[in-house]
């Protein structure tokens, strides 16, 4: 059944202009979920936090499918949102990249932003305010949205792993070793193909931004990785994903799917059980 319109006028809720890239839910899994093959409201917002999140919603939706009741005015300052010491969302996420989330942070000096979210007058404003930015480091091609616009603004050097680079023309630098190693002063790459040929990871200061080649699950609470989307070979993913064994880090933080931080060796606890798990499959 429709609903009527005064109620929709006096809700939250998310339009038919939702197609399901899950970006609010996987931002705000307390509030939003999956139904009937688009993301709904669980509830309606029911505290200060909630409300704040179903803002975000508003802003994070690629498709401007989710609204807030009529009159209801938007507070300040949701987005960047600080997601640990050092890491903000940007929020904004494009449809070009099918909702994908990136963010912002800092390593020697270095103002860095990872993938690319819709252009923003807000955002360009808060980078500018935050001292510029300098590089701007594409996980894979699918995640690039309008980078370019940012570094065109701001002068910075973009990156991606030479098997993507045609999902961006407009790059400056290209990762060409398949190797772990320090890309930049504070900046380790570590290519992970499977997701793409050109997949690679940043882990910066303990924060691994991930792409889309891992990602928490909320649901199940435990590290996951997007089988049915692999565009490469899921084989060659999970040997890619193995190379994490080595590397220290306590955040995800995904293009696609749920962040989360936990302290250093429950997130080597988590991925063993992850691997252990699809190695069974």
């Amino acid at each position: 059944m429709a609903e009527d319109k005064d109620d929709v006028d006096d809700h939250w809720h998310v339009s038919a202009a939702c197609f399901n890239c899950g970006a609010v839910r996987t931002a705000a899994p307390n509030l939003f979920i999956e139904r009937n093959g688009a993301s709904a409201f669980a509830h309606q917002p029911a505290s200060e936090q909630e409300t704040e999140d179903a803002w975000r919603g508003v802003l994070l939706c690629p498709a401007a499918a989710v609204r807030a009741p009529k009159g209801l005015k938007m507070p300040a300052g949701l987005f960047p949102q600080v997601m640990a010491p050092g890491v903000w969302r940007l929020g904004y996420n494009a449809r070009s990249s099918y909702g994908a989330h990136s963010y912002f942070t800092l390593a020697g000096g270095l103002r860095l932003m990872i993938d690319g979210p819709r252009w923003s007058s807000h955002l360009e404003r808060w980078i500018a305010e935050a001292g510029g930015l300098d590089h701007i480091l594409l996980t894979h091609r699918d995640d690039v949205a309008d980078a370019g616009l940012y570094a065109k603004r701001f002068g910075a050097r973009v990156w991606i792993h030479a098997n993507d680079a045609d999902g961006a023309p407009f790059v400056t630098d290209f990762i060409t070793s398949d190797q772990a190693h320090e890309m930049l002063p504070g900046v380790r790459v570590i290519p992970v193909a499977g997701h793409t040929r050109g997949s690679v990871m940043f882990l910066v200061n303990q924060a691994l931004f991930s792409g889309d080649s891992l990602s928490w699950d909320f649901e199940k609470r435990a590290l996951h990785a997007f089988r049915d989307f692999c565009w490469y070979d899921w084989p060659t993913q999970l040997r890619s994903l193995e190379r994490l064994v080595h590397e220290s880090f306590s955040g995800v933080f995904a293009g696609h799917g749920g962040s989360v931080v936990l302290d250093a060796p429950a997130m080597q606890r988590e991925l063993r059980a992850f691997l252990d798990t699809v190695k069974a499959d």
